[in-house]
């Protein structure tokens, strides 16, 4: 199997999302492995002249004052990691825990850290042998790095903490070390430091979530271009002319790409330009607002400007992960020819900015398709289909009724979740953390976020089957809307009478999740942008 090559310089969003989920081994780069060997040799430089080192030879945070022995090297380490090592809640999933590895790894190959040779290689078996540790959620500040989750991973490398057994369930790291046969190590100096004063487990994390949302968003598409269909609307507010050239943010000119290309073909869309065409050549005579749908809400009409909106938030969350990944996000740095620089890299702002960004857009996506859900199932906004879709015996069945329900809750509960944790800075560490960023809860409350969506979604294209089957326009469907059809009513049947819907939903909230409606569409030739 190809391994990836890590080099501090070069990791992307999509080889954080191989090496997480598929399991994908990894190589450090030679180069890397020199710049490693060199800032660790200008670290032993300066410990043997005795020059203080923060972390190194003296104590930390406040405590920096405390001038510590070198014969305690080691000891300094292991009290740091195992004294902040005091995670709680639930535990990271084992993907999102290689995500963090994987982020740190490549921060410290950077080559300003100054650990050892040997403890790269460490962290490297760790991922390559599936040995991850299991890492608490909640007790970062997102300050001096990610210091609560990282401990917990640091913890692992001496033989203590936890990690993933080959049942998914936490094992005490020392048993998985010995069925490696491998010793716990000691660490040297700054190795502890090193490992958990960076961002790592906000943008491991954050990695995986900008990889989802871009899907989530593809999906979003997907299922505005069939809910177009099945309400009749009109191709005129997708004409490129309105994007490319009257307003084109990237972003909304991909989104009105994408919609055009997936309603090519329907026989269900109005074509502005073709009839504008008849009536300047007078093939007809005159045509009226009913007659083309012109002007429908701006959940059916506005959808490039609102998709394309949070297409760009996660163009911009997306570049500023990839700057982090490839950060040396870390205190204190050792550079060729400099003084050691004492700064502040470790602190998360500029992930926790994007993490904020990300919620709140994808909080949008929400928006967009519980209203969209509100006009299928309202029969004053439906075009004519029956209230809340239900085929047979309305009144006494209630069709899709209840099923627009833990959508609007959703909706609520994400706007909730969609406050800026960026801004809710409490100091800590006798004031040395005195403004800290809460990167890592803006992550959290980002990947609750996503989680939500994914139902709301299904929601919508629920009713969108539903109104199509109603309305006997399957038919007219474009080929594209005819593989998101068949896929759902292979999982799905029609409502004709009242169900519990739960299971209905959570099929379809899965089907989505895992990506499998933008691949059926992308087996049918269908590439989105």
């Amino acid at each position: 199997m190809t391994k990836i090559i890590v080099d501090g310089a070069h990791l992307s969003i999509e080889m954080v999302y191989d090496v997480a989920r598929k399991n994908t081994a990894i190589q450090i780069d030679d180069n890397a492995i020199h710049k490693v060997q060199n800032s660790r040799k200008l670290l032993e430089n300066f410990v043997d002249k005795e020059f203080p080192v923060y972390g190194v030879t003296t104590g930390y945070g406040e405590m920096v004052y405390i001038l510590i022995n070198k014969k305690h090297e080691t000891e300094l380490q292991h009290n740091l990691i195992r004294s902040h090592a005091a995670g709680v809640g639930p535990y990271f999933s084992k993907e999102e825990s290689r995500a963090i590895l994987l982020a740190r790894i490549n921060s410290l190959v950077k080559g300003y850290s100054a650990v050892r040779e040997e403890f790269i290689d460490r962290l490297v078996f760790y991922l390559n042998n599936d040995i991850i540790p299991v890492i608490p959620q909640i007790g970062s500040l997102g300050a001096s790095g990610d210091l609560a989750p990282l401990s917990h991973l640091a913890i692992t490398l001496i033989g203590e903490g936890f990690v993933f057994g080959k049942d998914g369930s936490p094992e005490k790291t020392k048993k998985i070390l010995n069925q490696f046969g491998i010793t716990p190590l000691d660490l040297k100096f700054k190795e502890g430091l090193a490992t958990i004063n960076g961002t790592s487990a906000m943008t491991g994390i954050g990695s995986l979530l900008v990889y989802d949302a871009f899907i989530q968003v593809q999906t979003a598409e997907i299922i505005s271009a069939i809910a177009l269909e099945s309400q009749r609307a009109s191709s005129s507010p997708f004409a490129a002319v309105g994007h490319d050239l009257a307003k084109p943010h990237q972003g909304q000119v991909d989104s009105a790409c994408n919609i055009r290309t997936l309603l090519q073909g329907s026989h269900l869309i109005a074509d502005h330009k073709s009839l504008c065409n008849d009536l300047l050549t007078q093939k007809i005579e005159s045509v009226t607002p009913t007659t083309v749908y012109l002007q429908k809400a701006y959940t059916l009409r506005c959808i490039p400007q609102i998709l394309g909106a949070i297409r760009d938030t996660l163009y911009h969350v997306k570049k500023v992960l990839i700057t982090e990944l490839n950060s040396a996000n870390d205190n204190p740095l050792f550079f060729n020819n400099e003084e050691i620089f004492h700064g502040g890299n470790f602190h998360g702002q500029p992930v926790a900015f994007a993490m904020d960004f990300l919620s709140i857009a994808i909080t949008q996506v929400g928006v967009l398709s519980e209203r969209r859900t509100n006009r299928l199932l309202n029969k004053h906004l439906n075009n004519g289909l029956s209230d809340f879709l239900i085929k047979n015996n309305p009144g006494l069945c209630c069709g899709l009724a209840g099923a627009q329900y833990p959508a609007t809750a959703l909706v609520a509960e994400n706007r909730l979740a969609s406050t800026p944790a960026s801004i809710q800075s409490i100091p800590s560490n006798a004031d040395n953390q005195d403004v800290v960023s809460m990167g890592l809860l803006s992550a959290r409350n980002t990947q609750k976020i996503i989680n939500n969506t994914w139902y709301i979604l299904a929601v919508e294209l629920i009713s969108i089957v539903q109104a199509i089957d109603i309305a006997e326009n399957k038919s007219l469907l474009s080929n594209q809307g005819k593989v998101v059809y068949e896929l759902v009513r292979s999982f799905v049947p029609l409502l004709d009478q009242d169900r519990c819907m739960s299971e209905d939903i959570n099929k379809v909230a899965t089907l989505l999740q895992t990506g499998k409606l933008v691949e059926a569409l992308r087996n049918s030739g269908i590439d989105l942008i």
